[in-house]
């Protein structure tokens, strides 16, 4: 885990740190095509590298930051978004983002024990809808954009199992996580199902990088972005890594 977690924060830097050479990229090229009319730069045969419409397709990676890495570790998911190109470098966007969460055996040793037995799993679910501005400097082969908005952060999590009624456990956030509630320190084991939700506003921000594959306007990408929601108890924080197709 804690591997993942610095081979994905490394990959946010060698991001920032692409994204001058994106720059220079793009600008070199548009030196190429300056007497050309922006409304045709990158077309090529049939292709139209300045469509109005944008879309995305990606799997994205999650690593947890402090403190929702106290109690998920990394997970795959789904993204997918579209928008509108007012130009060749300013789109807003629109996506929607899932993601699968993986308790971490932090999260889960104390129930285990409580239960004394090992035999007790539990999964939790991300999902945002957002929206955001991108700024992008696309060349004909290579290109690089920042992106930002906000939007709204829904996160689950549940349990296989519960506590039986009437145990005594002091409570602590493994047990908040899941979904239990505390009282004078102590937690209330009267659930008959462990799961818990939490929903709120929140940012994101991120750097990628894009590359031409085929006729235009598609293009791989990989993406860093930042993802915070202060969610009841527990706050959401996220730095994803995405793969995709975008034009």
């Amino acid at each position: 885990m804690a591997a993942m977690k610095r081979a994905l924060i490394i990959l946010f830097w060698v991001h920032l740190l692409a994204f001058p050479c994106g720059i220079w990229a793009q600008a070199q090229e548009q030196q190429e095509e300056k007497e050309v009319p922006w409304y045709l730069w990158g077309r090529s045969g049939t292709g139209n590298d300045n469509p109005r419409g944008t879309t995305n397709l990606g799997m994205p990676l999650n690593a947890p930051l402090s403190p929702t890495a106290q109690h998920v570790s990394w997970g795959l998911g789904m993204s997918a978004g579209a928008g509108y190109n007012f130009d060749r470098r300013s789109a807003l966007v629109g996506e929607f983002l899932w993601n699968w969460l993986y308790p971490t055996n932090q999260t889960l040793r104390p129930i285990q024990v409580a239960l004394n037995t090992n035999k007790v799993s539990g999964h939790g679910n991300l999902f945002a809808l957002t929206g955001g501005y991108k700024l992008e400097l696309r060349g004909r082969a290579l290109g690089t954009y920042l992106i930002a908005g906000g939007g709204w952060y829904y996160r689950t999590a549940s349990l296989s199992r519960p506590v039986p009624d009437g145990t005594t456990i002091g409570c602590i956030p493994a047990w908040v996580w899941w979904g239990y509630d505390c009282s004078s320190g102590i937690i209330v084991s009267d659930l008959t199902e462990v799961h818990s939700n939490a929903s709120a506003p929140g940012v994101n921000g991120g750097v990628g990088i894009t590359f031409r594959v085929g006729e235009a306007p598609y293009r791989m990408y990989m993406e860093s972005r930042y993802h915070f929601a202060p969610t009841k108890n527990i706050t959401t924080q996220m730095l994803i890594v995405t793969w995709g197709i975008r034009y």
